[in-house]
């Protein structure tokens, strides 16, 4: 059974992952330019972090507590996901306009894409909950009076980091367009906000069903991985095209820094 406070403290722990989109817009409350190699080197960051959290955290939780056929199968549902999100995303080709201009409907039709983009990066943080509040749970923290999985606490702050680079990306085209700060902050909120949905939806399922945390494990590891490949990487690119080397310099520093970042990881 799933006491609801638990329930609350997992959408919570969701909800700061998605506010956390907003301070890529904060910036241009003090300049009206980010330079693209601090752009390019805060997409390393995140893609260091993440790959850290899916391989020391996520994939070798899984091997607890199932064989590696079950976090494989996880980890490639998680994959399949994150490449139907692309193609939905990719149809859909939401004009950043359309945050400031859209009416209810419009809204409620641009939260239904976003939750496919969104949505397995709310389940990452949802499964690394599973162990919340369970006195037998090795490696854990007390917060709030509950019990928390150290593996809980580096994944929000990795999803948590890897959304500041995506506020980011959202606030650049809608500033161009002449859109205020604060409606800015509030847009880049808005488009993490099925984060804290899905996270209390996987721990639902994960408390339920105690079998399928190895495929869950194995399903966050494999669609943040993707993600870095997929989307990651690729706007890190695009971003510095116009830097020496494509920017790959400040790339990799900020690789190497967010994997040194989760290091701690190991020691638990």
């Amino acid at each position: 059974m799933v006491s609801l406070s638990a329930l609350a403290f997992v959408v919570l722990a969701g909800l700061v992952t998605c506010l956390a989109t907003g301070l890529g817009a904060l910036p241009f409350f003090l300049v009206d330019e980010i330079p693209d190699r601090w752009t390019v080197g805060l997409w390393g960051v995140a893609s260091g972090i993440m790959l850290s959290a899916s391989g020391f955290g996520l994939i070798l939780q899984g091997l607890n507590y199932g064989t590696p056929i079950e976090v494989g199968a996880g980890a490639l549902a998680g994959v399949v996901l994150v490449v139907l999100a692309h193609r939905v995303i990719s149809d859909a080709e939401i004009d950043p306009r359309e945050f400031a201009e859209a009416d209810f409907q419009k809204l409620v039709l641009i939260l239904g894409v976003l939750t496919v983009h969104s949505f397995p990066e709310g389940v990452a943080v949802g499964v690394s909950f599973a162990n919340l509040g369970l006195e037998s749970a090795e490696n854990t923290l007390v917060v709030l009076g509950f019990s928390m999985p150290v593996l809980a606490a580096f994944m929000t702050i990795a999803i948590s980091i890897h959304n500041v680079p995506e506020g980011l990306a959202v606030s650049i085209p809608l500033k161009n367009l002449g859109m205020s700060k604060w409606r800015m902050v509030g847009a880049a909120v808005f488009s993490s906000l099925p984060q804290p949905i899905g996270a209390g939806i996987a721990f639902v399922f994960v408390r339920w069903a105690r079998a399928f945390l190895p495929y869950g494990f194995g399903f966050a590891a494999g669609a943040m991985t993707y993600l870095v490949l997929s989307e990651f990487v690729p706007e890190a690119l695009d971003t510095g095209r116009d830097l020496e080397h494509r920017g790959l310099p400040a790339f990799a520093l900020g690789l190497l820094g967010g994997a040194l970042a989760m290091t701690p990881l190991l020691l638990y």
